[in-house]
């Protein structure tokens, strides 16, 4: 049964509630996760609490992030944080952080993105430093936040570009 969110689906005070009467965004959002106005097209959202392998976590992720969408893939490394194994969590947790971090320098939080690459970088390195858990380069990704977040604090004040910038969660040789 889906919980998906309908714009019609509202309680007594305009808020949107899914078909299980929790509050549901239903708004639809941009390829950064911004909201849009009601009618407008966006793009198809992520469905939430869907249990995934991690491979299957790690590949539709990466697909995501090279299409330009860091905000989805935080969502998909967000049900596998909160579904995983508890050994696990900082890992998923973290990359759910790298995917922020790039969705909120997309938007132009310059400030707020590097300090959530940083922050990303760190849980991963914490957890799986020097290891590669599911095939997952996290001393790749741990040297591309801090790039990232270097050249974010240094720069010029624009925006990155989210696909350009996508990290390669495998490495250069994995998808």
């Amino acid at each position: 049964m889906s919980t998906a969110p309908r714009p019609d689906d509202r309680d007594d005070r305009g808020r949107d509630r899914d078909t299980e009467g929790r509050a549901r965004n239903a708004r639809p959002r941009d390829g950064l996760g911004r909201p849009l106005p009601y009618g407008t097209e966006g793009v198809e959202r992520q469905p939430e609490g869907v249990t995934r392998t991690p491979e299957e976590t790690v590949t539709q992720a990466q697909a995501l992030l090279d299409a330009g969408r860091p905000f989805h893939a935080h969502e998909v490394f967000e049900d596998a944080w909160k579904s995983g194994p508890e050994d696990e969590r900082d890992l998923w947790k973290g990359l759910a952080q790298l995917a922020v971090g790039l969705t909120h320098s997309a938007r132009g939080n310059l400030t707020g993105g590097a300090r959530l690459l940083l922050r990303g970088a760190g849980a991963i390195g914490a957890a799986k430093r020097g290891e590669r858990p599911y095939g997952i380069d996290v001393d790749g990704l741990v040297s591309w936040a801090q790039q990232v977040a270097e050249s974010l604090e240094e720069g010029d004040g624009r925006t990155v570009d989210a696909a350009e910038h996508a990290p390669r969660l495998r490495g250069a040789d994995g998808v």
